[in-house]
C-alpha cells in the first residue's frame, strides 16, 4: 500500500495519518484551509516529540515519521493514486454524503472508501454511493494514534474483498481491528461504554455516592482489570453460576433510561459542556485540563510500549 488518503485534518484526521505516517507509509490530509494545515501540523510536531520523549520513536524516526506526511488543501491532490481512502470530516450526514459524491466521480471503483464516524450507520452513509460494495466504515478511537482498537463495520452492500482490505491495512499499521457483523448503533465500544455511563448517571441522581466516587469506583477497580479480561472474559474468571446469580437479581434494579437523564439536560440548558466550556460533571480550567490530559496521554503510552514488547517478544503474552 503506497498510498492512504485522510480527508480531514481535524482531531481524529490528523491523529490518524501521524497512525499510518509512523508505519512507515505515505500519508496525505486533506485540510480545508492553510489555518488548519498550521494547526494539524504543530498538533503532529507536539505528540511526535511526545513519542520520542517516551522512546517510542527515535528522533530520526521521529523525523522520518513526519516527512512521510503530506498536507493539501486540494482535495484532488490527496487523492490522487490514492491506494485507500479514509473520511474524518464532521459527523454530518449531507456533508459526508456530498464528498463521496465528489470522490466517487475521480477515483477507479475499486478504491475502497472508509469513514471514520462513531455511530452513522454503514448503509445509510453509502445510500447514494454509485459503488456501495467499496465503501465501509473504520471507527478509530482518540486518540487514533494512541488507541489500538478500529471496529471495522461493513453495511449489507459491502463485499468481502473491501473488508479483507480493510482489516490487512489496519494490520499493517499495528492496530487491532475488530469485525462488527451486524449494523448496530454505535457499534461495540460505545454501546459498552454508555451502558456504563448510564448507570453511572443513576447512581449520580440517585444520591448513592459522589461524582468522584463513582468514578474512582471504576478506575480503581474494574478498570485495573479491563485492560487484560473484557467483561466477557471477565465472567468466565468470576464463574458463569456466580454472574448467572447475581444477574437475576441485579438486573431488575439496573437503570434502563430510554432518554438522557435530567442531570444531562440541565447541563445543556445551562451551557455547560464540559471541558469544552469549563463546567460539567466537573469545573475545568486549562491547568486541570492540561494535567489531567497530560496523565491520561501517558498511560495510554505506557500500554503502548508493553504492546511493542509483546510484538518483539520481549514481553511473555
Amino acid at each position: 500500500m503506497n498510498k492512504i488518503s485522510i480527508i480531514g485534518a481535524g482531531t481524529m484526521g490528523h491523529s490518524i495519518a501521524l497512525t499510518v505516517a509512523w508505519r512507515n507509509l505515505s500519508a496525505t490530509i486533506y485540510a480545508m484551509d492553510e489555518r488548519e494545515v498550521d494547526r494539524a501540523t504543530e498538533s503532529i510536531r507536539q505528540k511526535v516529540d511526545t513519542l520520542v520523549q517516551a522512546d517510542l520513536l527515535t528522533e530520526e524516526e521521529g523525523n522520518q515519521l513526519l516527512r512521510n506526511l503530506q498536507f493539501t488543501t486540494s482535495l484532488m491532490d490527496c487523492i490522487n493514486n490514492t491506494d485507500f481512502i479514509i473520511e474524518a470530516v464532521p459527523e454530518n450526514l449531507k456533508i459526508k454524503k456530498e464528498l463521496y459524491q465528489s470522490l466517487e466521480a475521480v477515483i477507479p471503483k475499486d478504491v475502497p472508501v472508509a469513514s471514520n464516524t462513531s455511530g452513522i450507520p454503514t448503509s445509510s452513509l453509502s445510500s447514494e454511493m454509485l459503488y456501495p460494495e467499496r465503501f465501509i466504515i473504520t471507527h478509530f478511537w482518540n486518540p487514533a494514534h494512541l488507541i489500538p482498537l478500529v471496529e471495522v463495520v461493513p453495511g449489507t452492500a459491502t463485499n468481502e474483498g473491501t473488508v479483507k482490505q480493510t482489516l490487512e491495512m489496519l494490520e499493517l499499521l499495528g492496530k487491532k481491528p475488530i469485525l462488527v457483523k451486524k449494523e448496530v448503533l454505535g457499534f461495540i465500544g460505545n454501546r459498552l461504554q454508555f451502558a456504563l455511563f448510564r448507570e453511572a448517571q443513576y447512581l449520580l441522581s440517585e444520591g448513592v455516592a459522589s461524582k468522584e466516587d463513582i468514578d474512582l469506583a471504576v478506575t480503581h477497580s474494574i478498570g485495573r482489570r479491563l485492560p487484560m479480561t473484557g467483561p466477557l472474559m471477565s465472567a468466565d474468571f468470576t464463574g458463569l453460576d456466580v454472574a448467572v446469580a447475581i444477574s437475576e437479581y441485579l438486573y431488575e434494579d439496573l437503570c434502563n433510561d430510554r432518554k438522557p437523564s435530567s442531570h444531562m439536560t440541565q447541563f445543556i440548558e445551562s451551557n455547560q459542556l464540559g471541558v469544552k466550556s469549563g463546567q460539567g460533571f466537573y469545573k475545568w480550567d486549562e491547568e486541570e485540563i492540561n494535567k489531567v490530559s497530560k496523565r491520561r496521554e501517558q498511560l495510554l503510552i505506557e500500554f503502548l510500549k508493553l504492546d511493542t514488547q509483546k510484538r518483539s517478544g520481549k514481553l511473555e503474552r
